[in-house]
């Protein structure tokens, strides 16, 4: 199968496919004139990969991932792997909510301003 084939198959972008290439994500063979050639089970890789990138991991724990996908097997290496990333997950949303906590401060601020939060409200001296 041909990487447009292949894009057509999973929704992917040709683009997404040859990151997937380089980063060990898909394997393809090349023709004699150096064309792309997929296994027709690149189908069910690519959807695999898209899968563990909409989760949130990167693409260098999916490849730590992969050989335990291909045996059929789940290891402790693979599992603490998806927990620490489910902790990094995890650590990045309480930040992400943390700054919106503090936007919304700002934007309180914004729609009432006070003398304490706004020097143009604060009183000026009297002009001598």
């Amino acid at each position: 199968m041909r990487i447009g084939d292949l894009a057509a198959a999973t929704g992917a972008s040709v683009r997404s496919l040859r990151y997937y290439e380089e980063q060990g994500l898909l394997t393809a063979e090349r023709t004699a004139g150096g064309q792309r050639s997929y296994a027709p089970s690149s189908v069910e890789r690519v959807r695999l990969v898209q899968q563990l990138f909409a989760a949130g991991l990167p693409s260098r724990t999916i490849v730590q991932l992969l050989p335990c996908v291909d045996a059929g097997v789940a290891t402790p290496e693979s599992f603490a792997l998806l927990v620490a990333e489910r902790d990094r997950i995890t650590a990045q949303l309480a930040e992400l909510e943390a700054a919106r906590d503090r936007l919304d401060e700002v934007i309180a601020i914004t729609e009432h301003p006070t003398a304490e939060h706004c020097p143009a409200l604060r009183e000026q001296p009297a002009a001598a």
